[in-house]
């Protein structure tokens, strides 16, 4: 987020983005803030988290009830819950902030249900070099946030991730933004909204470790496994044409 306004359509995306516990290879676990916008990031950030819902899709109070607007379930199993669980408690050990830490009782369940699997929303400001959230994809519902204060901060901070198959940049001004995100290793980048797969309209991949589960569908995926006429480049799942051409 660089010289940023729009704080409405950021907690309307903070909100979008826990959606299936953020288990997804284009989930968005990872914030970069120009300081002198994070008081700004705050306000529009905390209460949208906040209002994040999590749990049994069928915990309501009577059965006619309609069903609770939830954002998540559980995660993959319970040992993944403890792991994340243990990052954010290591992180916040070393120095990290934890701005927010999620109470599980406040999640939707059954009487008696089984919550190991539960992850409540977490996020944590600073994580130390130390930390595998520093660098790591959680692919849960934990949050970072990271504060910079030049260009070249930004660029190195969102570029710190060991894997970036997407990538956005808030940012007022399109030609910054399209500046900025020339500089950025990830496969596709938004300005000013998340980016997806897209695998049925466009190519897919990933850059770094985040490349080897890339893939295309649709028509495209015809043209990744496909080799065309000499000298023509195809789309498909290649870290580096040049090392991995098709065969």
């Amino acid at each position: 987020m660089w010289e940023f306004s729009d704080w409405e359509l950021l907690a309307g995306h903070v909100r979008r983005a826990f959606e299936y516990g953020k288990q997804r290879c284009t989930a968005y676990p990872r914030y970069v803030v120009q300081r002198d916008l994070f008081d700004a990031f705050l306000a529009a950030y905390l209460p949208a988290v906040r209002a994040v819902e999590f749990g049994h899709p069928l915990a309501v109070a009577h059965p006619e009830d309609e069903p609770p607007d939830l954002a998540f379930g559980p995660l993959i199993n319970d040992a993944k819950a403890k792991e994340l669980a243990g990052f954010v408690a290591e992180a916040v050990a070393r120095g990290g902030v934890p701005l927010y830490r999620g109470r599980l009782a406040d999640g939707r369940f059954l009487p008696g249900q089984d919550t190991a699997a539960y992850l409540p929303p977490a996020a944590v400001l600073s994580p130390p070099p130390s930390s595998p959230l520093h660098h790591q994809e959680p692919f849960g519902p934990v949050d970072t946030i990271v504060l910079v204060d030049t260009e070249a901060e930004l660029l190195a901070a969102m570029n710190a991730s060991n894997g970036a198959l997407v990538a956005s940049l808030a940012c007022d001004d399109p030609a910054t933004a399209g500046r900025l995100a020339g500089q950025l290793q990830a496969f596709k980048v938004g300005v000013n909204a998340p980016r997806s797969r897209g695998d049925r309209a466009e190519p897919f991949g990933g850059r770094g470790a985040s490349w080897h589960g890339a893939f295309v569908g649709g028509e495209l995926l015809v043209h990744a496994v496909t080799q065309g006429p000499p000298g023509e480049r195809l789309h498909g799942n290649f870290a580096d044409y040049a090392l991995y051409p098709p065969t």
